[in-house]
């Protein structure tokens, strides 16, 4: 057996025990399917793990910057009380469509606000609102502008607030000197950002599965 069909062959066993699917999930994977949406979610684990980091959290407030078709947002939004608020912010309107159909068919849309335009413009309109700080925020859209996301995120949380930055190891070449691409380039300015902050608290995971080689960082704001 190779090395990732083992991956993929373990991922679909703790899936079956600890993350089992249900229809509101399925079908946001199907109609993001139909709809040409890359296929990029997190993993069933992946979103359970998100959805136990809000709890753990008591998050009654949660920013994902990346919506894609709404399916980590369906996690995040289950484990919010019922006077509860996401904010979720995506890029591309046609995808943003889909997520507010995949939410609304899980019951979820009064709890989640979808908000179409570059996370870069959506963020500080955001601001100026001047929101209640969030409990934790989940970046996961273009790995070039981690850095910034990861500023906004300092911005519109407070102490004891948890960032989630997704995708981190970049099938390893996150540690490769000589790839300047922008996605790693942005991913490794995140990662010293963290850990150079005087108000950040992080670390960063490596994971294997069924999306490969992969991996995320964790972040605690500090006083």
């Amino acid at each position: 057996m190779s090395e990732s069909r083992l991956w993929d062959d373990v991922d679909t066993y703790f899936i079956g025990h600890l993350a089992p699917d249900d229809e509101a999930l399925a079908a946001a994977r199907r109609e993001s399917d139909a709809a040409g949406l890359p296929p990029i979610n997190v993993t069933a684990n992946q979103g359970k793990l998100l959805q136990l980091l809000a709890q753990i959290q008591g998050a009654r407030t949660v920013l994902e910057i990346g919506t894609l078709g709404g399916y980590s947002t369906i996690w995040l939004a289950r484990a919010l009380p019922a006077d509860g608020r996401l904010v979720t912010l995506e890029h591309n309107a046609r995808h943003a469509e889909v997520a507010v159909r995949n939410l609304a068919r899980a019951g979820l849309d009064a709890l989640v606000d979808v908000r179409v335009g570059p996370a870069l413009e959506t963020l500080p309109k955001l601001a100026d609102e001047n929101p209640a700080p969030f409990d934790l925020v989940f970046i996961d859209a273009d790995k070039g502008n981690n850095p910034h996301y990861l500023e906004w995120a300092l911005r519109l949380t407070s102490t004891g607030s948890l960032i989630v930055l997704d995708n981190v190891v970049r099938g390893g070449r996150v540690a490769d000197a000589d790839d300047t691409s922008g996605d790693v380039r942005g991913t490794r300015a995140a990662i010293e950002l963290i850990g150079s902050h005087p108000r950040l608290s992080g670390t960063a995971i490596q994971t294997v599965g069924a999306k490969g080689y992969d991996g995320f960082a964790l972040a605690r704001v500090l006083p």
